[in-house]
């Protein structure tokens, strides 16, 4: 089976991962103890691409718990999750990476990372078909970002071949947990380039705007926010998971939805996302949900397509539907919002359609995107950088762990060019890309000529 492996590194990884796993429980029939309490034969027959059967009957999560402080592993194992996963997975140290990204990467982050390949080369032995690995953490603080991006390389070194996607949750526009975050996400984002093959991101605001605006959660609470994270994360695998008209599974999406290799960031979202109240007053239908999921405010990064161009899209709908209607919902949405796509690329949209809903929804969607309006996220973060180091601004906390002041010119440069690169297909049409591709085949044939010409003056003077 084609597994994927979990790595949950720092706070908000973990606390992610934690709401993910109670999802994936969910759907697949297993309790709290990691035995089966389903009812349905759908549910065991795939159950293997996140789970490994152990003794007794009973499903272990194959994931991986690292954070560089034991108090979030504590939680965890304390909570009523506590039993499901396997105890040798928490991988822990008792220092912590205080907000620093050099601690998580360099120092400490370093000293611990071959604890945690020691875990997953375990759980990859394990696995019939591997199918890659998916990372979840936060690009602000100093475990999820510096640790996280450290493991990322680590891994891209080890399984070349397997598929790396990381959930990696964005620092927000206005509301901000820590100072010194510009620095962790730009150092971050400049790994994330080179190192995985999809960035799903993810932000704090966002996912509030959609609590208080949407759902109409007058207090949401972290609880909340990781529930509509795990509810994306669970749709984007369910087709791996579960029989369906039209399969989609982590290559399948990277293929389709990554015209150049560095512009892999993309932004999610998920329908139906209603008020309890509301729920009496909406039907659910393929057209209702495709008409959610291009809706501006359903994204979950605080970006708004309508301020780029979509360069690729890919729905996931579950749930019992006819997929010519799911095909004449998508040709409706690429030809309502024209103007938003680009137009050097055809046909824009991959929809695949998997039988089974998740648990209390009678259908679902989930939205992925690559948009160019995501390089608004890496200008903003470009900007708070900017204005701090300009200053050297806390630069000897991150020089004090080893780090060079090259290191963070490098990343801004690197984070500025996958600026323009986004900007530069944004404003290509076809037209543009048509003279360039004439012009490379003038270049050939000339080329060629040349080349026919050299052969036969070499000919002719041998003679």
């Amino acid at each position: 089976m084609r597994e994927i492996i979990n790595v949950s590194v720092g706070q908000a990884g973990n606390q992610v991962g934690a709401c993910f796993w109670q999802q994936i429980c969910d759907e697949h029939g297993f309790d709290e103890n990691g035995m089966y309490v389903g009812d349905h034969a759908n549910q065991l027959e795939r159950a293997s691409v996140y789970f490994t059967e152990a003794s007794a009957g009973k499903y272990v999560p194959r994931s991986v718990m690292v954070d560089l402080e034991p108090g979030t592993s504590d939680v965890i194992k304390a909570s009523h999750l506590g039993n499901l996963f396997r105890p040798d997975n928490f991988v822990f140290s008792q220092s912590g990476a205080g907000n620093n990204w050099a601690k998580g990467h360099y120092t400490e982050g370093a000293e611990l990372v071959d604890s945690v390949l020691d875990v997953v080369r375990r759980q990859a032995e394990d696995c019939d078909v591997m199918q890659g690995f998916q990372l979840i953490h936060s690009l602000g603080g100093g475990t999820g970002s510096g640790m996280g991006t450290l493991i990322l390389s680590k891994l891209r070194e080890e399984y070349p071949d397997r598929m790396l996607s990381t959930f990696s949750i964005l620092p927000s526009p206005k509301v901000s947990d820590t100072v010194v975050e510009p620095y962790n996400a730009t150092l971050s984002v400049h790994q994330l380039v080179e190192n995985a093959d999809e960035v799903f991101c993810i932000d704090n605001e966002a996912l509030y705007n959609i609590c208080h605006r949407t759902l109409k959660l007058k207090t949401p609470t972290y609880n909340d926010l990781n529930h509509l994270v795990s509810q994306v994360m669970s749709g984007i695998t369910s087709c791996l998971r579960f029989p369906g008209q039209l399969n989609s599974d982590l290559r399948k999406l990277a293929v389709n939805l990554i015209p150049f290799p560095r512009l892999h960031f993309f932004m999610c979202g998920f329908a139906p996302l209603t008020a309890r109240k509301e729920l009496t007053y909406r039907s659910l239908s393929v057209g209702e949900l495709s008409q959610q999921i291009f809706d501006p405010q359903n994204m979950m990064v605080a970006a708004d397509p309508r301020q780029g161009r979509y360069l690729t899209a890919s729905a996931i709908f579950r749930g019992k539907m006819s997929t010519k209607e799911v095909d004449d919902q998508m040709q409706k949405a690429q030809t309502k919002n024209a103007n938003l796509f680009v137009d050097w690329i055809p046909n824009n949209i991959k929809s695949s359609v998997c039988n089974i809903p998740p648990k209390g929804l009678k259908m679902s969607a989930t939205f992925i995107a690559n948009s160019t309006a995501i390089q608004h996220t890496f200008i903003r973060i470009g900007n708070q950088f900017q204005s701090m180091f300009r200053r050297k601004a806390f630069l000897h906390w991150y020089t004090g762990e080893g780090m060079d002041e090259m290191e963070f010119t490098e990343a801004e440069a690197n984070m500025n060019d996958l600026v323009n690169e986004y900007q530069q297909y944004e404003e290509a049409t076809g037209d543009e890309l048509e003279e360039e591709s004439q012009y490379l085949d003038d270049y050939e044939e000339e080329y060629e000529e040349v080349l026919a010409t050299n052969v036969f003056t070499e000919e002719v003077s041998m003679m």
